[in-house]
Order: C-alpha cells, then sequence, then structure tokens
C-alpha cells in the first residue's frame, strides 16, 4: 500500500494577497490625505473662528476630491480583482506600479491645498493632473495583463463584461489628460474635471455594458 501522498500544487503568486496588500495601501494613503487639513490655530483677536474655516476652503476641496478619487479607485480595484482568478509576476509588477502611483496622492494634494488662489495653482493641478494621468495608464496596463486572452481571469466573467471595462478603462488616460490639459487654464476647473471623472468611474458595473456597448 502506498501511503505517500501527493503535495497540493499551489498556484506561485496569489491574487488575494495582491488585494490584501493593495488595501493596505489603499487605507494607508486615504488616511494620510486629512493630514493636510489643519486646525486654524492663533487666530488674531479680531478674527472669528468661522472666517478662518471658510478661508481654509482650498484644503476641503482638495481632500474631497483627492479621497473620492482614491475612493473609487479602490472601488475599480476590487472590482477588477472580482474578475481575476489567477496571478503572474507581470500583474505584481503592473499593481506595485499603480500602488506607487496611490502612494503619491497625498502630495498633490497638500499641493493643491497650498497653492490654488495664488499664482502658481495651475503648476499645482498639473501636478496633481499628471499624478492621476500616470494612475489611469496603471490601470489600464493591469487590466489589460489580466485580460489578455483571458488568461487571469475567472471562467464565469461573461466576454460583454470584459468588454465594458476595457472600453471604460481605455478613455481614462485621455479624460485625466484633460484635467491636466485644462490646469493650464483654470485650475479649479481642472480639479472639478477630476471630481466628475471619480463620480463617473464610480458607477455601478451593471451599467458598464450599457454605456460602453
Amino acid at each position: 500500500m502506498n501511503f505517500h501522498q501527493e503535495e497540493p500544487r499551489h498556484e506561485p503568486y496569489s491574487p488575494q494577497r495582491v488585494e490584501a496588500f493593495s488595501d493596505g495601501v489603499f487605507a494607508i494613503a486615504v488616511t494620510l490625505l486629512i493630514l493636510d487639513v489643519r486646525v486654524p490655530r492663533g487666530l488674531p483677536e479680531t478674527t472669528r473662528l468661522i472666517d478662518a474655516l471658510l478661508a481654509n476652503w482650498p484644503s476641503y476641496f482638495a481632500f474631497l476630491t483627492s479621497f473620492a478619487t482614491i475612493g473609487i479607485m479602490w472601488v475599480n480595484h476590487h472590482r477588477l480583482f472580482g474578475c481575476i482568478a489567477r496571478a503572474d509576476h507581470g500583474l505584481l509588477i503592473w499593481n506595485g506600479l499603480l500602488m506607487l502611483g496611490i502612494t503619491f496622492v497625498p502630495f498633490p494634494t497638500a499641493l493643491i491645498a497650498e497653492y490654488i488662489g495664488h499664482p502658481d495653482e495651475r503648476t499645482a493641478a498639473m501636478v496633481l493632473g499628471g499624478t492621476y494621468v500616470f494612475l489611469a495608464l496603471m490601470f489600464n496596463g493591469l487590466w489589460w495583463h489580466a485580460a489578455r486572452g483571458r488568461r487571469l481571469l475567472d471562467e464565469s466573467v461573461d466576454e460583454a463584461g470584459v468588454r465594458a471595462i476595457s472600453r471604460s478603462y481605455a478613455i481614462g488616460p485621455a479624460a485625466y489628460l484633460a484635467t491636466f490639459l485644462l490646469a493650464l487654464v483654470n485650475a479649479p476647473a481642472s480639479l472639478g474635471l477630476n471630481l466628475f471623472l471619480a463620480v463617473f468611474y464610480a458607477l455601478p458595473a451593471r451599467l458598464l455594458p450599457r454605456l460602453f456597448r
């Protein structure tokens, strides 16, 4: 009688570990954003707290825009890994580059909060827009790597859903490039467009096949 039992085979890379690591990065990045929303201190006696709070609106606007963007990117990252059943070395590289961009977001957010309403606000908005262009490219790279030939996708994912995700992501780099170029002319409008794009990518997955047939 052969008592030898074959060792179970394991995939060399785990998509669950990739997603768990990414969740931690998203959580830290989104938490760091609030550090640039500061409590007014040392106010002159003639300045009311409400006036000081209202004067700090750029910090609130920058926080809201970046929080929404990172939050929606987390939603879409979760959506993608609901379709991805396997991982390989290339997927880890693309995901690592995406996390690089995510961890950078608090910096341009602080830059916008500091310089909006000042002469250099357009430069600050361009840095933020450029960061989002990079993130959109990395999201596309991650998805296309997984979806090409369906090599890393779960068998239950229908082809219409794959095409809808691919088309919606394909417009991302161009859309965020528009926010970058708009920053050359109007920094607040560029921020507003970034916020609009966050709302667009927050649309439920079930709507994507309708929008991108």
